[in-house]
């Protein structure tokens, strides 16, 4: 859990740091909305080179965003098998039939513990899912011996490994935007800077303020409720519970173990920071004053200028392909 960067703010000085939340937060908008009109891998790819750019312009740590996609690996794992499996547009690349017997199945379970056993010692998880998954695929399809129990034959097509590959890099892309958003902007500029973005809305009743709060409270203590279920869980094990081991019932109640300190711990910090903000009269609705006030500099307009080249550009591919 150490690993999470959704919602977390890194101190720098890099190009980021400097802008304006506000064109952060449009220049990001504009870009997510280009990235959905792409139509193509080629195109996608050259985004995400784009995407790298913008990492390294802004002085972030390509390894740390790497390494916080990991929470998402299974979503994008899942994503990537769903429309392999549910997507029959296209030609036919290949065709496989699956045997379910009781050497396959008995493989398979071994497969299963020698999994699990070198997950306990190896730190490249993902590399042994993927040897797992793969694992599994080759058991079941070359293991032909008889009787079969049940096969079925496993078809893929063209269109559902574009689809896959087409998908997986479009959510890579909009998390890897959004990181950089979160990132470099502090909670409270954030919540400025969505506040101010949306004060016209006033005038048909909307409270930006109000919303801006709770996006930014939101985003804010993501990191903070996974740190304090990192602790309960090592104070857990400490006491002897184990989450990856025993029955599936036994796995419930240590979830339920889990989750009950954590709301608790959710309404404690809730009621803290409600104190805080009563403390500093604080009074929702209310006119409030600030220290810093939100000013455009010339790099927000070459920022500004940059989205828009990306915006049109995009713009005029879809158009013209």
């Amino acid at each position: 859990m150490n690993s999470i960067i959704i919602g977390q703010y890194i101190p720098g000085n890099g190009f980021f740091y400097k802008l304006d939340p506000r064109t952060k937060i449009i220049a990001i908008f504009f870009l997510m909305i280009s990235v959905f009109m792409l139509q193509t891998i080629v195109q996608l790819l050259i985004a995400i080179g784009i995407a790298v750019v913008i990492l390294l312009i802004g002085r972030i740590s390509l390894f740390k965003v790497v390494r916080g996609l990991k929470p998402i690996f299974i979503l994008l794992v899942f994503t990537f098998i769903f429309q392999i499996a549910l997507n029959t547009e296209g030609t036919v690349l290949s065709t496989a039939t699956m045997h379910f017997n009781l050497y396959s199945i008995i493989s398979a379970v071994l497969i299963f513990v020698l999994w699990r056993i070198l997950l306990r010692f190896g730190k490249f998880k993902i590399l042994l899912f993927l040897a797992f998954a793969f694992a599994l695929y080759f058991n079941f399809r070359y293991i032909t011996f008889q009787p079969d129990f049940y096969f079925f034959q496993l078809t893929i097509y063209e269109k559902g490994v574009e689809m896959s590959v087409f998908v997986v890099l479009r959510l890579l892309i909009i998390i890897t935007l959004t990181t950089v958003l979160t990132l470099t902007t502090k909670p409270t500029d954030l919540t400025q800077g969505l506040e101010r973005l949306m004060h016209p809305l006033k005038k048909i009743g909307f409270n930006s303020e109000d919303f801006a709060l709770i996006i930014s409270i939101s985003l804010r203590y993501i990191p903070t409720i996974f740190d304090e279920a990192q602790k309960i869980m090592a104070a857990q094990a400490s006491r002897g519970a184990d989450f990856s081991e025993g029955k599936l019932k036994d796995k419930l109640k240590q979830i339920i173990s889990l989750l009950v300190p954590m709301f608790i711990i959710a309404f404690m910090r809730s009621e803290e920071l409600a104190d805080a903000m009563e403390s500093r009269n604080f009074v929702p609705g209310e006119k409030r004053t600030r220290i810093n006030i939100l000013r455009f500099s010339i790099i927000d307009i070459y920022t500004g200028l940059f989205t828009l080249a990306c915006f049109a550009g995009t713009i005029l591919v879809k158009v013209m392909l």
